[in-house]
């Protein structure tokens, strides 16, 4: 799927539901998409920006900022840059936004 195509409307369905990213080839976490938040328009693209929030049950470790493929049985496999943006109550959550 090219993530130049995606909007906000592809995810907002799938809120609360259970993707994995892919860290390496020996490690795969689940990951709760917890927040799909349509952003401000300052772009020229004809989709509106929006943001992703991915929370998984790491407690006390996360992995740093880089390009992780997500995987779900809806949207398949997709590429996209994570950021941890810290720990909430139940875990670390990951954020990754198409601007």
């Amino acid at each position: 799927m090219d993530i130049a195509l995606l909007s906000f409307n592809d995810f907002n369905s799938l809120l609360n539901t259970i993707f994995k990213i892919q860290i390496s080839d020996e490690i795969q976490l689940d990951a709760e998409l917890t927040e799909v938040t349509e952003l401000n328009n300052y772009s020229p693209l004809e989709r509106s920006p929006f943001s992703l929030v991915f929370r998984t049950e790491q407690k006390n470790e996360y992995y740093e900022q880089g390009i992780f493929t997500i995987v779900h049985p809806l949207k398949g496999n997709l590429d996209l840059f994570l950021t941890p943006i810290g720990f909430d109550k139940v875990g670390m959550t990951y954020e990754a936004v198409f601007s």
